[in-house]
């Protein structure tokens, strides 16, 4: 069964969503982070039926976030490598992370982000690159509207307008 393809949506979530396909592609990509890159060190780490990592990963090298190297002629084998578009998902899976720490409450202690030097563990925020200042409110997301064609501003916090929560 061929999923619902989001390439030609305006949005960037669904485009972004389209490109890392499923939850298993998300999990090959983590242990490629980690530092796996071969078939067999992916079937050991997530326990995936062999048909389905051998399509997650061609569909990974399609979307341009893998690229795949022989390490061997004979027989024929292959590691995967990040993309420097792969490559670009690093803050996307370490804010991942941190959210699951949060919010997918874990049955073994948390695995996180350490500052090697301090050996402390690093708590992520989300700043400005350009001012260094943390994204709060005053940052908004802007998109434009099909009809009538505008602009539009958005908090992208989660939040209901005042208006639509009076009196519920």
């Amino acid at each position: 069964m061929r999923r619902t393809s989001f390439e030609d949506m305006p949005c960037p979530l669904a485009r972004a969503a389209d490109t890392l396909g499923d939850s298993w592609s998300v999990l090959i990509l983590r242990e490629v982070f980690y530092g796996h890159h071969r078939f067999d060190e992916f079937v050991a780490e997530l326990g995936i039926a062999s048909n389905t990592l051998t399509r997650r990963l061609a569909e990974l090298v399609e979307r341009g976030l893998l690229d795949k190297r022989p390490y061997s002629d004979k027989p024929p084998r292959f590691e995967y490598v990040l993309t420097p578009r792969g490559r670009d998902l690093r803050p996307v899976m370490l804010a991942l992370l941190d959210w699951g720490n949060k919010h997918a409450i874990p049955k073994r202690p948390p695995v996180r982000l350490i500052d090697t030097e301090t050996g402390e563990p690093v708590e992520l925020a989300m700043i400005d690159a350009k001012t260094g200042l943390p994204i709060s409110a005053r940052h908004k997301v802007q998109r434009r509207q099909a009809r009538p064609a505008k602009d539009q501003l958005f908090d992208f916090d989660g939040s209901a307008p005042e208006d639509q929560t009076a009196g519920v």
